[in-house]
């Protein structure tokens, strides 16, 4: 690598990260701009890794995989500007080593169909209005309090520990395949087969006891987002593994995407995910994410560019007024979260989109709105330049750092402009690393 070289991308890493990813063809890479679903690791590669630049190249459906595979090059050619980002993810992909394995049928409670597979979690929003006592365990009526979580919900493993799941496999596999260090990826094969494949352990793959309510109703199609806000790492996690990771085999791959189809279709035929899919507001943005990346995942991007075709007129026009505000986010009283929130949606969905051949992010809506309108609202709050004029019960500037990033990477000046000036999530900032937007403050959705 050149002297010039290392200069740019040490002071403009984000920018020549995206320049190398659209001229790779110089590394000798060729590319679909369409995905076409995953495919089985080979023998020789699950053996050996991903020897060259194109096998390294994952089938990612959210992550620019092309983009993954430069800066793998560039943190193996010891490039200064990502050896700080790379020892913080390797810091938590570490303490994940000697975390989990994580289960479903860890949970002391029954659902209510009797089975442990069945993924259960209570609404958190959701509070009790009378004592608890042996004739009213729950405390029954129960009343909304938006925004404020009931700690009742942690009784009910499912839900923490799915969190947990979802964070160690997509941090572990994304430390192995930087570094290479064969114990990530085994370890997160382990989470993976404990959580989705092995038959004591696996969860079942339907959502049917999701953010129920006691005494009200045993599961709600509110509750998929307990899946769909981050299930998507779980899904580009596999692909990265499927480049060739140590103990990752083709039987492992055929069972994942097992899963996935039969979680794909019960998505699109149950009450649950007609209940989900017909919400307005964030609820339908994650829904639609969700549901276009396992199709992509399963090899369908005609199903894929539909859902995101159509998320033009039945999300960004209905969310997203011409001023740069979402209607139906800045209502709720953590309406900096939500706003946040949706748009993290949004701008995955839009870089779904892009595998799938449709380019949500500079549609505009007939109001005059769009994504990066929306996001460049949220400038003046994250740099703190002007006060959140909406209800927000803790506000966290720095909840707006991965949304301003993606706006910056497809070229929004005043988005890159505020990077610098916003305060950074505490456990640091590895978008050079992971660049897709993920939720950097701590809120049960």
């Amino acid at each position: 690598m050149t002297t010039h070289l290392r200069h740019l991308i040490s002071s403009r890493p984000g920018r020549v990260l995206i320049a190398l990813a659209t001229t790779v063809t110089v590394l000798g890479a060729t590319v679909n701009p369409v995905h076409a679903g995953a495919t089985a690791p080979s023998a020789s590669s699950r053996t050996a890794g991903c020897a060259s630049f194109p096998a390294c190249i994952p089938k990612t459906v959210v992550l620019d995989g092309i983009r993954l595979a430069v800066t793998r090059q560039l943190v193996r050619a010891g490039v200064p500007s990502l050896q700080q980002e790379l020892s913080t993810l390797t810091t938590r992909a570490d303490g994940y080593l000697t975390q989990g394995p994580w289960s479903v049928v860890d949970k002391p409670q029954l659902p209510p169909s009797g089975d442990k597979h069945d993924y259960l979690s209570q609404a958190p929003y959701w509070w009790p209005t009378q004592p608890k006592t042996p004739a009213n365990p729950w405390g029954c009526p129960y009343i909304q309090r938006d925004g404020v979580t009931n700690p009742d919900i942690n009784l009910i493993t499912d839900h923490a520990e799915r969190g947990e799941m979802f964070n160690a496999v997509y941090t572990l596999t994304l430390a192995w395949y930087y570094t290479g260090d064969p114990a990530y990826a085994e370890r997160a094969a382990l989470d993976l087969r404990t959580w989705f494949v092995d038959p004591a352990t696996a969860m079942n793959p339907n959502l049917n006891f999701t953010q129920f309510v006691p005494c009200l109703v045993s599961g709600r199609g509110i509750g998929v987002i307990d899946f769909s806000e981050q299930f998507t790492d779980i899904v580009d996690a596999t692909a990265i593994l499927d480049t060739g990771a140590p103990t990752w085999t083709a039987a492992d791959h055929a069972a994942m995407q097992s899963w996935y189809s039969r979680f794909l279709t019960w998505l699109r035929t149950s009450a649950n995910g007609a209940s989900e899919a017909a919400q307005a507001n964030n609820h339908g943005s994650f829904f639609d994410m969700q549901e276009a990346a396992l199709a992509l995942a399963t090899g369908q991007p005609d199903l894929a560019r539909d859902i995101v075709t159509t998320a033009e007129s039945k999300r960004l026009d209905v969310q997203l007024a011409a001023d740069g505000t979402q209607p139906l986010e800045i209502t709720r009283t953590r309406s900096w979260h939500y706003s946040n929130f949706n748009l993290l949606a949004l701008t995955r969905l839009a870089m779904i989109g892009r595998h799938a051949g449709v380019d949500l992010w500079h549609y505009t809506t007939p109001s005059g709105g769009g994504i990066l309108k929306s996001i460049d609202y949220l400038i003046p709050a994250a740099t703190g330049t002007a006060a959140w004029p909406y209800p927000e019960l803790n506000f966290q500037p720095f909840a707006a750092v991965d949304v301003l990033h993606a706006a910056a990477d497809d070229g929004d000046r005043a988005a890159r402009a505020a990077l610098p000036r916003t305060p950074q999530p505490p456990g640091g900032d590895l978008w050079l690393l992971i660049p897709a937007p993920e939720q950097l403050d701590s809120v049960v959705s």
